[in-house]
């Protein structure tokens, strides 16, 4: 007997792992890795709100149990968007 093909990926942006250090953001085919250095709202956070991520639209993220927004760009260059408040 053979397996049928396994289904298309619907999810476009998923949350893989957490860690003591930061979670990895998965969207279409890129992991980013967010330190909780960089985005110290995510830590101390219960792993389903951190699991509950939407995206409104295209580079553009939601956590809505957490009332966290984040752009593709401020992930991929944090840097570049210092924290207004710690």
């Amino acid at each position: 007997m053979k397996s049928s093909a396994p289904g298309e990926n619907i999810s476009e942006v998923e949350v893989t792992n957490i860690s003591g250090h930061g979670i990895w953001l998965y969207v279409r085919g890129t992991e980013h890795f967010l330190s909780y250095e960089d985005f110290p709202w995510f830590r101390d956070q219960s792993v389903r709100a951190i699991s509950h991520v939407e995206e409104p639209s295209t580079g553009h993220f939601f956590w809505p149990e957490i009332d966290v927004d984040l752009s593709e760009e401020i992930i991929r260059r944090p840097d570049r968007y210092p924290l207004a408040a710690r």
